[in-house]
């Protein structure tokens, strides 16, 4: 039995213990670190953190210790000028990362890649990987690259749409030595001019699987289809989705590497138009070569209620877009989505109003004759007094392996601003035992970082405040990136300056 000495230093113990168990450190900005630097994060390579950063025709690797402070920065001045970089992609393991950039020089594209050791200097000679000649000077990327989930695969295709009627797809498959695995050039037949493809995914198999579908007067989503590549064809597997009499949102792909499947999700409607009635599911076994569930999940009105922030029952979900898709080894399955949207001189934003659906998520992202500008860097400080910017709850909710809802759960929050929306949103970051969802809140006129735990079960926690928030930094948890199993790495604003902050769970 104990006594109250004992007893009150247990508790001590266990407080000086929780107080721990979270912590945040900051590096510190430098000169050139103001709002104009456009920077990555890299990962953690050699027990080090690696942050790329751009400004004014200069490029280079800052080196972050573990304890946040800069111990290098070692210049990449084998990259062009600035004007003539359209793309960067970074790719981290444990003791190097490569950097797959693409660059005009003259109307010819070329794709290139660069190995770099976690000292940030580049190892062997550049490997070209592919060029695209064009009649015309582009401003936006020709190539997007994709990882597998274990890193074995890396895959860039370009897609040529200058025939609206058949788009040619090349593909480039390479090993986790960039290896040529498997080269191809295919062609997709597009039916009208309201087809477009989607989500691009690649598993670690080396199939890339995508979605293809029809907008009908640029509104809900009528005819879908999924598309896969496998890595040794030269050729297209596809196959229709979607129930007679409902109408698909922004159509989500999930490879689920364990279990051989593709999770494929969308919000769907009754009618036209009309509010968002549920979740729609179809999942694909590879190994069985066919359909295992496709059905709809309609929301009840509690979750809607629970859901629906400032608007009305009926249309709660009309403002949610899907973040995230978290599948398990059991071939259950989680979807976090969150509400967003923005008013502009009392004019209220709705889903249909943005041309090619999720402000997350864009379609017209991989067409290299595309119409749409879409620079590499994105202008993070709009500075539009015109707008504000919304985010507010996120709903989260798990499913069991054959799509039956297991249970639900909302995190409430309300964000905005009137800039940008930079500061708003979430990250998540996943400890094993649980998911942190991270994002500010409004407290005394200040942003305040917040931690919400979500268990295997269901339960959701809000954590203490974090340790060692600082009133002088703004943090933008949405660019945030988990670098290993309990560190994230945070940009923030601090005096108009970026820095990044080192969030850790010991």
């Amino acid at each position: 039995m104990f006594s109250g000495r004992g007893f009150l230093l247990i508790l001590l113990l266990l407080a000086g213990f929780s107080a721990s168990s979270q912590r945040i450190i900051y590096s510190e900005p430098e000169k050139d670190d103001t709002r104009r630097l456009d920077f990555e994060i890299i990962g953690k390579i050699n027990g080090n953190f690696l942050i790329y950063k751009n400004i004014r025709n200069r490029n280079w690797i800052a080196i972050l210790d573990n304890d946040m402070k800069q111990i290098n920065k070692v210049d990449q001045d084998y990259l062009p000028d600035n004007d003539n970089v359209l793309n960067v992609d970074f790719f981290p393991y444990n003791d190097f990362f490569y950097m797959i950039y693409q660059y005009r020089k003259r109307n010819i594209i070329h794709c290139v890649a660069a190995k770099i050791d976690g000292e940030g200097k580049k190892m062997g000679e550049l490997i070209e990987l592919d060029t695209t000649h064009l009649n015309f000077g582009a401003d936006s990327k020709i190539y997007s690259v994709l990882s597998s989930e274990d890193k074995s695969k890396i895959i860039v295709f370009k897609i040529n749409s200058r025939n609206k009627k058949l788009y040619h797809i090349s593909t480039l498959l390479m090993d986790e030595n960039l290896k040529e695995i498997k080269k191809s050039r295919l062609d997709m037949p597009m039916g009208d001019r309201d087809d477009y493809l989607g989500e691009f995914q690649l598993d670690n198999d080396g199939d890339l699987v995508f979605s293809k579908f029809d907008r009908i007067n640029n509104e809900n989503i009528g005819t879908a289809a999924f598309v896969i590549k496998y890595a040794q064809a030269d050729s297209f597997m596809t196959k229709e989705i979607g129930i007679e009499k409902t109408y698909l949102d922004e159509v989500r792909i999930k490879p689920d590497n364990y279990n051989h499947r593709y999770f494929i999700t969308s919000f769907y409607y009754k009618q036209r138009r009309g509010n968002v009635d549920g979740f729609y599911f179809y999942v694909w076994d590879k190994t069985q070569s066919k359909s295992v569930i496709e059905d709809t999940m309609t929301f009840s009105e509690e979750l809607k209620r629970e859901a629906r922030g400032n608007a009305g029952t009926r249309s709660a979900f009309n403002d949610y877009f899907i973040r995230n898709i978290i599948t398990r080894k059991d071939g259950g399955f989680i979807i976090a989505s969150e509400a967003y949207f923005t008013t502009s001189r009392g004019s209220a934003w709705n889903r249909w109003n943005y041309l090619y659906g999720s402000p997350f998520l864009r379609s017209y992202d991989y067409y290299y004759y595309s119409p749409y500008y879409n620079s590499y860097w994105w202008n993070r400080w709009q500075d539009n007094n015109a707008v504000r910017y919304q985010a507010e709850n996120i709903a989260i909710l798990s499913f069991n392996n054959t799509g039956k809802k297991e249970w639900s759960v909302v995190i409430a929050k309300d964000q905005f601003d009137d800039q940008t929306d930079n500061m708003l949103s979430y990250q998540i970051m996943n400890t094993g035992g649980e998911v942190h969802f991270l994002f500010n809140e409004l407290e005394k006129r200040v942003q305040l970082l917040n931690d919400f735990s979500l268990e295997p079960g269901g339960k959701i926690h809000r954590n203490p405040t974090l340790k060692n928030l600082d009133k002088g930094y703004d943090f933008m948890p949405k660019f945030g990136k988990q670098v290993s199993s309990r560190q994230m790495i945070i940009p923030c604003l601090n005096r108009n300056y970026i820095c990044f902050a080192k969030l850790e769970y010991n």
